[in-house]
């Protein structure tokens, strides 16, 4: 019995870890997305002889 609730604790603090890096991957990624957003403005500016 003990061996079965020490099992579904630690199934339940790796599905927390995971949906953590799960939740850290997203906020990376949306960083990202505006970092290359950011430079895409910058580039089509620069395209149409404008400074930035």
């Amino acid at each position: 019995m003990m061996v079965a609730s020490a099992f579904s604790f630690f199934a339940i603090i790796f599905n927390l870890v995971l949906y953590g890096l799960g939740v850290y991957a997203l906020i990376l990624f949306i960083k990202l997305a505006q970092r290359g957003i950011h430079a895409l403005d910058i580039f089509l500016s620069e395209k149409r002889g404008e400074r930035f």
